[in-house]
């Protein structure tokens, strides 16, 4: 690259215009190449070992699903044991894990290190959404959201780490969300926890950096699961006979909309696919519909703009 840099500068020097023209070729070249070279991800060969939460619906259990048919093996883990039998068909392993409680995390832990003596990949995906205005939600609500989406999280997290460690490998995935760069309205402590789970995932990626563990944030848009149809029906009756009532429902009836048209799960477990088998996965994975539309709306224009069109929806 120094040596091609030298010949652009003597190109530019002797105004030759084919000259120039071929040393911005050559220089353009072999910076693609550089890149490709940098940043190329290459692909793990082996079978990995995956602890994946929150695996009884939704994401968690289309990525589950999509893990096993690729030949991994796979453990499940949620509350609901019952709705995670068809992964156990496919060939997966159940766990019965609450993120929150402690003695279940070190079990589940314990369990898959002594069937398999390893846990390559672990997909942080267990969370939901409580969506109501601040004085309506309760501060156990609040602490409930917090201890499951971000606790919970670090809770598993620092179990695992000590194999991953051990093995100087492993790669952690983290499923955010696009609210955790943007907001919607009444979802304060919601948006808390995945704006929290940002900073969370990027200090965590540079402390694992030194030994050989790769963290990687998954960033869902609008994803077609039983996030509304959990979220909604609280929300509203939370809000009823309150000064919030109105602009609730007019919320609740122009998201509804958006929810249901989201992307398939599938968008989101094929870059969990390439994250957990990439050798260079990316930091940062933002897919599904309406995610890069929000972001750029905000980035480029302020939240001004993102604030007039949420207004609107209330």
């Amino acid at each position: 690259m120094d040596a091609l840099t030298k010949a652009l500068s003597k190109a530019m020097d002797d105004k030759s215009p084919t000259a120039i023209a071929v040393s911005v070729a050559a220089v353009g070249v072999s910076a693609f190449l550089l890149k490709k070279l940098i940043f190329s991800p290459g692909y793990k060969k082996e079978k990995q070992v995956v602890l994946i939460t929150g695996a009884s619906s939704g994401i968690g259990k289309k990525a589950a699903l999509d893990f096993i048919q690729k030949g991994h093996i796979v453990y499940g883990a949620a509350r609901r044991v019952d709705k995670m039998q068809d992964l156990v068909a496919a060939g997966g392993h159940a766990l019965a894990v609450d993120v929150g409680n402690d003695e279940q995390v070190d079990a589940a832990v314990k369990k898959v290190i002594a069937e398999q003596k390893r846990i390559d990949v672990l997909i942080n995906n267990a969370g939901y959404a409580v969506y109501g205005s601040v004085e309506d939600i309760t501060m156990e609500e609040a602490r409930r959201q917090f201890d499951v989406n971000i606790f919970g999280l670090a809770r598993l997290t620092k179990e695992v780490l000590p194999y991953m460690r051990a093995a100087n490998s492993g790669t952690i995935i983290n499923t955010s969300s696009m609210g955790g760069k943007i907001y919607t309205p009444y979802g304060s402590w919601y948006h808390a926890t995945k704006h929290a789970l940002e900073g969370f995932s990027d200090c965590l990626r540079l402390e694992l950096k030194q030994f050989g563990i790769n963290v990687v944030i998954v960033e869902p848009g609008a994803i077609r699961t039983e996030f509304g149809a959990v979220m909604m029906p609280p929300l509203i009756e939370r809000s009823k006979g309150g000064p919030y009532e109105a602009s609730v429902n007019k919320y609740a009836e122009n998201a509804g909309p958006m929810e249901s048209s989201g992307s398939d799960p599938k968008v989101i477990s094929d870059v969990m696919l390439e994250a957990a088998t990439s050798k260079k996965p990316k930091r940062r994975y933002m897919v599904g519909k309406y995610a890069h539309e929000f972001c750029f709306i905000r980035n480029w224009f302020g939240d001004a703009a993102l604030d007039a069109i949420l207004l609107n929806m209330m």
